[in-house]
């Protein structure tokens, strides 16, 4: 069945948040939502969670999820500001972020109290889960690699994959944070490639490679065709060297701390 999907592009981060919502019925999800964050000064802008906020509103919509695909490095999550707009919406999340949060906890000196089960969010789906957004069927398809708790959702015709691949020329993502093991994203990607070819994809973050328009739709077909860093053909073992020696290049997040610090507690503001 097909979703209608919305993208909307954070600038400051290259990540795209979507509302994906049944026509028929106008419930609605957010997938990945971004608040802007200033870690010098530690304010907080909504402006990015308020423009998804006004297409609901302009659509007479009504949100049910507010779904993360990870507590992502490099934005700090708007899923808690937009829990007080749309207090009904459930806040989602891998179950892996208990380990996430287990991980991280001890180094970002989160206080003695904090309680590493998940219970900050209000669903944590676990690897072939199934809901439903209005009358569209949606089924949850865990992608560990990225991180423990990285998790793709299939919504109707449409798969959020988070950060585990990016548009064809983008490739894959980095695996060298605490948890992450290029051989595991390896076999996550191969679970997607076995949807079909004409299954649209919407990619979570993209930079531009070679200077063209960031671009955030492609289609499992595209994917396995034309995959810089994984095609349909690509050995795991080729795939690990190449995504191993790219990780050793890469610097930390600008965001990390911050970010991490919040979206395992999902989307608490920094002190």
């Amino acid at each position: 069945m097909t979703v209608e999907v919305i993208p909307f592009f954070h600038v400051g981060s290259n990540t795209f948040s979507y509302l994906a919502a049944d026509p028929a019925s106008g419930d609605a999800a957010v997938i990945d939502p971004v608040l802007e964050y200033d870690p010098h000064s530690g304010a907080a802008d909504e402006a990015p969670a308020q423009a998804l906020v006004d297409a609901v509103r302009q659509r007479g919509w009504q949100v049910q999820w507010l779904l993360e695909t990870h507590a992502h490095a490099d934005h700090v999550s708007a899923a808690r500001w937009l829990k007080r707009q749309w207090p009904q919406a459930r806040v989602g999340i891998g179950a892996g972020i208990v380990q996430v949060q287990r991980t991280f906890a001890g180094p970002l000196g989160l206080p003695q109290g904090f309680r590493s089960d998940g219970t900050q969010f209000d669903h944590l789906f676990v690897d072939g889960e199934r809901f439903a957004v209005g009358g569209v069927q949606a089924r949850v398809i865990a992608v560990p690699g990225h991180t423990p708790d990285s998790i793709a959702y299939l919504i109707g015709d449409a798969l959020f994959p988070g950060d585990s691949i990016f548009m064809p020329d983008g490739g894959t993502a980095r695996c060298d944070f605490p948890g992450g093991d290029a051989a595991q994203l390896y076999r996550s990607i191969r679970r997607l490639y076995e949807l079909a070819d004409a299954t649209r994809m919407f990619v979570c973050h993209d930079y531009g490679p070679g200077g063209r328009e960031v671009a955030c739709q492609t289609s499992i077909g595209e994917q396995k065709r034309g995959n810089i860093h994984v095609r349909a053909d690509t050995s795991e073992q080729d795939f690990v060297r190449q995504r191993t020696a790219r990780d050793a290049t890469l610097a930390p997040p600008r965001l990390m701390q911050p970010a991490v610090r919040a979206n395992i507690q999902g989307g608490a503001l920094p002190d």
